[in-house]
This record gives C-alpha cells, sequence and structure tokens, in this order.
C-alpha cells in the first residue's frame, strides 16, 4: 500500500462580467453600459490569459527541480493552460499552490 494520495486540484469558479450601474437619468447619447462592461470584461480576461503564457510557458522548459523550488509543478502549470478563459489561471495555480500545501 502506498501512502501517497492522489492530489486533486481545487475547482475554481468562473469570472463573470460586472454589472453596470443604474443611471438615475439616461440621456441619449449615453453609451450602451452593459455592453462596454462585457466588452472591458473579454479584453481583461484576454489580457490576463496573455500575462499568464507569457510568464508560465517559459517556465515548462526548466526541469522539474527548478520548478519544485519556485512553488510549481509541471502538471499544475499545464492544467491551468488548458482552463477556459472565463477562469483566471494565476488565481487557479495559485489555489492549487496553497492546496499542494495545505495537504
Amino acid at each position: 500500500m502506498c501512502n501517497y494520495q492522489e492530489f486533486h486540484r481545487p475547482s475554481v469558479t468562473p469570472d463573470t462580467p460586472r454589472q453596470p450601474p443604474d443611471l438615475d437619468l439616461y440621456m441619449p447619447a449615453t453609451p450602451p453600459l452593459a455592453l462596454m462592461a462585457t466588452l472591458e470584461f473579454w479584453v481583461g480576461i484576454y489580457q490576463r490569459r496573455h500575462h499568464f503564457r507569457r510568464l508560465f510557458v517559459p517556465l515548462l522548459e526548466e526541469n522539474d527541480q527548478i520548478l519544485s523550488d519556485i512553488g510549481f509543478e509541471r502538471r499544475d502549470i499545464q492544467w491551468a493552460l488548458e482552463l477556459p478563459l472565463k477562469v483566471d489561471a494565476l488565481k487557479a495555480l495559485a489555489a492549487c499552490r496553497r492546496a499542494r500545501i495545505e495537504r
């Protein structure tokens, strides 16, 4: 029997766009606030994922010892790269790292 327990990655919730404010006075020149909030949300998601890829894809070229020294595992980075866009990969990797420390 092995004492090693299989690590189960924590479940992460996807981000959602914030709701635009309700205006007391609506002017004809008011832009569509819901559309603006949705566009801002998706642009922010894309920027976060691009930032994550720029930081972590080069780490996959390093050996496992270096990755474990900085607190990551290759499987976790590959898992975070495959997450849907709505899930923040940096937050998911941080949650995975915390779960490994608590285990």
